[in-house]
């Protein structure tokens, strides 16, 4: 596997029909009965954040990804149900790589795992 994150994210707006840039992202851990953030990024261009997490960190456990949708819908000028978007899953590979995408649109989202 080459020397990427193992943990990546993309972001489609299925409203414009397009990727979501400059959308926060924060991956966080569970550790004991709190989760603790182990990942930050913004989505690129293409809807991507690609560097969540450093080759060679990922660890077994529970993370949890939130996307700061609501600020991508203020800067659209639309109104937005969500302000946030978290989606939760376990880790129980450690040398696999996650792929965790967002479908979005104001009043809804999914996901699925990716690849």
């Amino acid at each position: 596997m080459s020397a990427t994150s193992p943990i990546t994210t993309h972001i489609l707006d299925t409203t414009l029909g397009k990727p979501a840039r400059g959308v926060g992202v924060t991956l966080e851990r569970r550790e004991a009965s709190a989760f603790v953030v182990v990942g930050t990024g913004v989505t690129d261009a293409d809807g991507r954040v690609k560097t969540l997490l450093a080759p060679g960190s990922l660890t077994a456990g529970t993370y949890r990804i939130t996307f700061d949708v609501g600020a991508y819908h203020a800067a659209l000028g639309t109104d937005g149900f969500y302000p946030e978007a978290s989606i939760t899953f376990v880790v129980r590979d450690p040398a696999a790589h996650y792929h965790v995408p967002l479908l979005l649109n104001p009043y809804g989202f999914a996901t699925y795992r990716g690849s």
